[in-house]
């Protein structure tokens, strides 16, 4: 990748949906009123990055912005700040999530529920996100990070903590928790669970014993196969592997009462499933987006646990390499992208 200079940046862009991300190496932003610049440390890949970067995300959202920086789990230090910004000053170390601006205005804004607002904007798909050397974000929707927390560890907290603390919360109290998908989300929220006297249950794709085994490594009571069913029946189930079919197996291994929660923004179609297994007021539900306050809550909380995320380091040139690995299951944990622009360990 070619070096960037005093007025530029390095940055992996996203031409069209389907491609490549292509080395670049374009205009540094500048900060407009109420924003912050940033230079980027460390940015998260997450799967949702993945179905922008394949084109699988649309519905009622507007399209993203081409070409695009992707990356919204992005950890960077205050080196410049718009008209208006209060909140933080340069030198400050802050975290940038999905959720980059809001309208305040629509009914959703004004009874809390800031997720589903109908006019939102979201990093890295609306507006150019981390994986690049700088980046300028809303500093209304920008967090302070725990200082134990180094770059790498900080970022996947960003997202998949924060999208699997609010996939929690929505489980209720369910004692037996199952994850579909053993992957960054999950291993973040299995820490929790377990901090909050939960037992886990982690279903992994058939045959993945090194993804078994690294659930039972972070505590989980069982672990297996998704075409599996443990010994007794689950309390609640988050879903956060893609694919729809999981949802009735899910809903196969729930007791009575119990709730199935689709944490993903995009799935597969959901097959269809006798109406018995959702019988006995089982719930199924879906989780969007997520809110400022879910942000502030899960990250006062992190420390307390402590929460540590397991990490695979790619520098920002191998971007299309994390994709791969994290499109055929071969990370264990997170994928991090380092800009090598900061302490990122």
């Amino acid at each position: 990748m070619t070096t960037s200079t005093a007025t530029e940046m390095r940055a992996m862009l996203l031409d069209a949906p389907g491609r490549p991300l292509r080395a670049s190496v374009v205009p540094r932003p500048s900060p407009v009123a109420g924003q912050l610049l940033l230079r980027v440390s460390a940015c998260g890949v997450c799967r949702t990055d993945l179905h922008i970067s394949d084109g699988e995300l649309g519905g009622e959202a507007a399209p993203p912005k081409l070409p695009l920086v992707l990356g919204h789990e992005i950890v960077g230090t205050v080196i410049e700040v718009g008209e208006g910004v209060a909140r933080f000053r340069p030198g400050d170390r802050v975290g940038v999530p999905w959720l980059g601006w809001t309208c305040g205005e629509c009914r959703y804004c004004r009874s809390g529920r800031e997720n589903l607002c109908v006019r939102a904007r979201f990093t890295g798909y609306h507006v150019d996100g981390g994986y690049a050397e700088y980046a300028v974000a809303d500093e209304r929707f920008c967090f302070a990070l725990p200082p134990a927390l180094p770059d790498a560890a900080a970022a996947p907290l960003l997202c998949a903590g924060l999208i699997g603390y609010r996939s929690l919360v929505a489980a209720g109290d369910a004692e037996r928790l199952g994850l579909y998908g053993f992957g960054a989300a999950a291993h973040i929220v299995a820490q929790v669970a377990r901090h909050e006297g939960r037992r886990v249950f982690a279903f992994t794709r058939p045959g993945d014993d090194e993804g078994q085994r690294f659930a039972r490594s972070l505590g989980a009571a069982w672990a297996g196969g998704s075409d599996e069913r443990p010994r007794e029946a689950l309390d609640a189930a988050i879903v956060f592997a893609p694919a729809g079919a999981l949802v009735p197996a899910a809903l196969r291994v729930v007791a009575a009462g119990g709730t199935v929660v689709c944490a993903g923004i995009h799935m597969s179609d959901i097959p269809s499933f006798p109406y018995a297994l959702l019988w006995g007021e089982r719930v199924v539900r879906s989780v969007a987006n997520l809110t400022r306050r879910d942000g502030e809550e899960f990250l006062a909380l992190a420390p307390t646990v402590p929460v540590r995320a397991h990490v695979e380091l790619f520098p920002l040139a191998e971007a299309n390499d994390a994709l791969s690995r994290l499109r055929s299951g071969q990370v264990t944990g997170a994928a991090v992208l380092t800009t090598g622009l900061g302490e990122a360990g």
